[in-house]
């Protein structure tokens, strides 16, 4: 798999955010473990590992204990790992190992949790690469970097749980939240410019791109059309309808 994953672009000492469904990669050797085996052999030392590892918000969070939620087995894993660094979103965090980690996974603001000065902003910074194994665009959260750097105007608000002087309290997170499929649209032109890699990692079809490519082709898209992301109003999408709502409360 390691050698798969540098034949489709993974660059040694490089940074690479990792979304994945394991169920579409299986089966390999040591499941999971011989999955994040993998991608840090194609990484090498010097280059840092990135997942997602985000929680429902409902608890307080402690980045030593809280599991993920709806984040698949690899990502729960890979934050449980020796020498593993996660970062205290209490909704957004991220974990990452290597050189970087320390950096990527610094303080956040709590809106917008993908945000320029969040870890998907610091792996855009730090020029690193988006890899999608198994899974779509619809699960790329550096297009809701690319969203927040569009400034859209749509903005849905989340409570979640944190702590303020020492009691915890729930408060509302504003994010540029929808259902995402329309994220996928991302293929058409990722491809047509050659920017994006697609080939066959374990069992499963992998994507991978350059973060800035990834954020530089949708704020072109998003430019032109502000709402491209929502669903369209005729396809009753619930999650889509409450984004294009907050249009009409602002």
């Amino acid at each position: 798999m390691a050698t798969q994953l540098r034949a489709l672009g993974v660059r040694r000492g490089g940074v690479l955010l990792v979304h994945t469904s394991f169920r579409a990669v299986r089966p390999i050797q040591d499941g999971p473990l011989g999955l994040l085996r993998a991608l840090r052999l194609a990484l090498g030392e010097k280059g840092t590992l990135v997942m997602p590892t985000m929680t429902d918000g409902e608890s307080l969070f402690d980045p030593a204990s809280t599991p993920t939620h709806d984040m698949g087995i690899t990502a729960e894993l890979f934050w449980r790992q020796p020498g593993v660094r996660r970062s205290t979103h209490p909704g957004g965090s991220f974990a990452a190992e290597g050189p970087l980690a320390e950096l990527i996974c610094a303080p956040q603001p709590l809106s917008p949790p993908h945000g320029p000065d969040s870890p998907v902003g610091r792996v855009h910074e730090l020029a690193g690469q988006v890899l999608l194994l198994g899974v779509s665009h619809g699960e790329n959260t550096t297009l809701h970097l690319a969203e927040a750097l569009a400034g859209v105007p749509y903005s849905v608000e989340h409570p979640c749980v944190v702590e303020v002087d020492g009691a915890a309290r729930t408060v509302m997170i504003a994010e540029t939240d929808h259902c995402c499929r329309r994220f996928q649209l991302l293929d058409t032109p990722l491809r047509a410019r050659a920017l994006q890699h697609e080939g066959l990692v374990g069992h499963a079809l992998a994507r991978l791109c350059d973060s800035r490519d990834v954020v530089a082709v949708a704020l072109e898209l998003l430019a032109s059309e502000p709402l491209l992301f929502l669903c369209p109003p005729e396809e009753h999408c619930e999650e889509c309808d409450v984004a294009r709502a907050s249009l009409r409360a602002t």
